[in-house]
């Protein structure tokens, strides 16, 4: 994501690199290599135009801080500006309604069906809300079929009426079937269309009018670029949208859309999707993706992803467990699992600190954990729970079950024991560090 232009800033910075002051000549050559590398990204020319003289503006005249070199400044004024071009604060959702309606828009193939599993997934487990899927594209083959599969993936029912071509009827009878079965979302899934098919967009205008959605969501897919933002401001002036989501950010290294898209059509980008899984959706926070850009990591989000897989009963059983020298390859396969929930192991990678230039040129298979769970999963139940009793035999007999060798199976062994001895040692030290802190707070209490 955005890797392009994240090299191509900081090889803008670097003009600024050792001066020892912030000048109009050198802020000038730094600004027009920022330019450059903004329209590069696709970003459209009077917004990348614009961004670059506000930021002059407010680069010009400033002391050099102590301890702050003018490159750092010029980071921090453009990490300021591109967090304002994206909209400044994230925005949420208005689901007010009862039930909430929430209404997708957007061209052909831009990945509307996929985004309405996504986000019905999301509002199901982390705001405990009871969604129903609407199949309104009755147009493109398959795609009632698609949303079904979709909406038996995340467990969630899908409202059809196949052989019915009337959207404005089908939406308006699955809201009443919300209202009897007391769902409390309705996500309405709608036929992709080009803004210059006036049929089409009639349709859609006309479904809005009768549905009175709480929010209208326009997907774009984001690879498209400068042609999504443009799509994008001819949406909204038929349908005055309530939010952008931005589709397949993953595989777009420009980004241009993400930083045009908000200036042009004034609406914020709410949501954005960062792969195929019914997890890889995120809430798109303008601050956070500058710092991605600027190549500063994005902790926040990474830390946000982790607590959601958390459960604390789970992680104080694990607790005892690691205490007594009990953690075992289910647990081991466990959290295997939780982590790969997290989403995308590049992009979780990338949003550590300096990580993510590191890891741009390497391939990160997200299948990366597939010969471990073979290796765990041709275990016995009891191989599992005592790994002590693994003798060549048994390793043998492992290697052949889960297509690998017994070298690979020796490896695995040797990192699990070091893991679990690991985590025992910092386990006890923490206990340790509780248990001082809880006496000197007691040798501090009046008698």
């Amino acid at each position: 994501m955005f890797e392009n232009l994240s090299d191509r800033l900081e090889r803008s910075f670097k003009i600024l690199k050792g001066e020892g002051k912030i000048t109009e000549i050198n802020v000038a050559e730094t600004l027009k290599d920022v330019r450059r590398a903004l329209l590069d990204a696709d970003v459209n020319y009077k917004v990348a135009k614009t961004f670059t003289d506000t930021v002059k503006q407010k680069a010009l005249g400033q002391n050099v801080l102590t301890a702050v070199k003018p490159g750092q400044l010029m980071v921090k004024i453009v990490h300021d500006e591109l967090a304002t071009l994206m909209g400044g604060e994230a925005v949420g959702m208005n689901l007010d309604g009862r039930p909430s309606i929430i209404l997708m828009s957007g061209l052909q193939g831009s990945g509307k069906t996929t985004f309405s599993g996504k986000l019905a997934n999301m509002l199901k487990t982390k705001q405990h809300k009871k969604p129903l899927l609407v199949a309104c594209d009755v147009y493109r083959p398959a795609a009632i079929e698609q949303l079904k599969v979709v909406a038996a993936q995340i467990g969630v029912p899908v409202y059809t009426e196949e052989g019915n071509k009337d959207v404005v009827a089908i939406a308006q009878h699955a809201i009443a079937e919300a209202k009897a079965k007391g769902n409390d979302i309705v996500i309405i899934d709608t036929a992709g269309r080009l803004a210059v098919d006036e049929e089409m967009m009639n349709e859609i205008e006309n479904l809005k009018n009768a549905v009175s959605p709480n929010e209208t969501l326009f997907v774009v897919d984001s690879m498209t670029g400068q042609d999504a933002v443009n799509t994008a401001k001819e949406f909204n002036d038929r349908l005055d949208f309530d939010g952008v989501v931005l589709t397949k950010l993953d595989g777009d290294t420009r980004g241009g859309a993400a930083l045009s898209i908000r200036t042009v059509v004034t609406k914020p980008i709410k949501f954005v999707g960062t792969g195929e899984k019914m997890e890889a959706i995120d809430v798109f926070h303008p601050s956070r993706m500058a710092d991605r850009i600027l190549g500063m990591g994005d902790i926040v989000s990474l830390v946000e992803r982790a607590q959601e897989q958390y459960d604390e009963e789970e992680a104080r059983r694990l607790q005892k467990k690691i205490q007594k020298n009990k953690f075992d390859f289910d647990d081991f396969l466990g959290q295997i699992q939780q982590i790969k929930k997290m989403g995308n192991l590049k992009d979780l990678a990338s949003m550590i600190p300096g990580v993510g230039k590191a890891i741009k040129d390497i391939d990160i298979d997200d299948d990366a954990f597939k010969g471990i769970e073979a290796i765990i999963q041709s275990m016995t139940p009891k191989e599992r729970a005592n790994p002590q009793i693994l003798n060549t035999s048994r390793k043998m007999r492992i290697a052949k079950g889960s297509g690998t060798n017994i070298q690979e199976v020796n490896r695995l062994l040797k990192q699990f024991d070091q893991t679990r001895k690991m985590m025992k040692m910092v386990t006890n030290t923490n206990m340790r560090g509780m248990m001082g802190a809880m006496r000197n707070m007691k040798g501090r209490m009046p008698n």
